[in-house]
């Protein structure tokens, strides 16, 4: 690529406006930059720099050149980068994106485990309850918790049900009467967890039989943690994953509400940019992932699911 080395060298004078400089900043000679400068001037037909004793300075051209050339050299270093990334099975960088809930309480021993496993792969780790754009924003693999995909420009791997239960503080049953069917769900007493200001419609399963119930709109919500402490602190009703509420539960902070009614469990997926082909470290980390969070769904899940049954 002896073309993007000549457009590099005349980026890195103009950017330090100095021959010296940029041949200290590029372990090359000063003779050596001098040359590929001038290589690139007669190139383009153009002076690109005025020399003086004192200072080297940007012709009009020369200005005009570095403006254009510089966006070009970003682009294709970050598909360099981006290739390079992706192309080892175990070195590398890694962008990942995860839930806030789930990526604090259940991804740090993953994470821990995983970089024992393999040093050479660096993480960069977002957390956000935000459902992302995974082709606009800057992520090899997102993690999710969530029904059905109905986005088919992406791709989904269903790693494990997360079981769902309505709970509710024993201080708000000092208040009101425990519901004893869907119906006697008073809505606003429900807690919505939702992306979105629309709240959310719970469904109730017993046998065949099959309730749906309109949660209130007073307080929505898109952090599990946060509707889990205000029901704790008997605020009203909310329908959480267990990984968040079995403890609570377990020490009697909480109760589960209708336990002879479930709620349908949804998917820990993972889902990936439009790849043709999965790239080798995100493949890594996909397969690591899915071994690490079956087991923790023997503990987490399964065990609130026996519990309940």
């Amino acid at each position: 690529m002896q073309d993007i080395k000549l457009i590099r060298v005349f980026l890195k004078v103009a950017e330090l406006s100095s021959f010296a400089g940029t041949a200290r900043a590029l372990a090359l000679t000063p003779a050596s930059v001098t040359r590929l400068v001038a290589r690139l001037e007669q190139e383009l037909g153009q002076q690109l720099f005025v020399r003086t004793t004192r200072q080297v300075a940007l012709t009009s051209a020369g200005a005009s050149v570095a403006a254009r050339f510089a966006p070009v050299v970003a682009a294709f270093d970050k598909v360099a980068e981006d290739v390079s990334r992706a192309a080892r099975p175990d070195r590398g960088r890694l962008r990942i994106n995860v839930p806030m809930s789930l990526g604090l309480r259940l991804l740090p021993d993953m994470i821990t485990g995983f970089r024992l496993a393999y040093p050479n792969v660096a993480i960069d780790i977002k957390l956000t309850d935000a459902f992302v754009d995974i082709v606009e924003e800057p992520c090899d693999v997102a993690i999710r918790i969530s029904g059905p995909p109905s986005d088919k420009s992406t791709i989904w791997r269903k790693i494990c049900k997360v079981p769902r239960s309505a709970i509710a503080a024993p201080s708000l049953f000092a208040r009101m009467d425990r519901p004893k069917t869907p119906e006697d769900l008073d809505p606003a007493h429900c807690l919505s967890y939702s992306p979105t200001e629309v709240a959310e419609t719970w469904t109730f399963r017993k046998g065949g039989a099959t309730r749906t119930r309109q949660a209130g709109g007073a307080v929505i919500s898109n952090n599990g943690d946060f509707l889990y402490a205000l029901v704790k602190s008997g605020n009203g009703i909310a329908v959480l994953p267990d990984f968040i509420t079995r403890r609570g539960v377990a020490r009697g902070d909480v109760d589960v509400v209708l336990p002879d009614w479930s709620v349908p469990d949804i998917w820990l997926t993972l889902y990936y940019p439009p790849y043709s082909v999965l790239p080798p470290l995100v493949a890594t980390f996909s397969e690591y992932f899915e071994a690490h969070m079956r087991e923790v769904a023997e503990l987490e899940f399964d065990a609130a699911v026996s519990r309940r049954a």
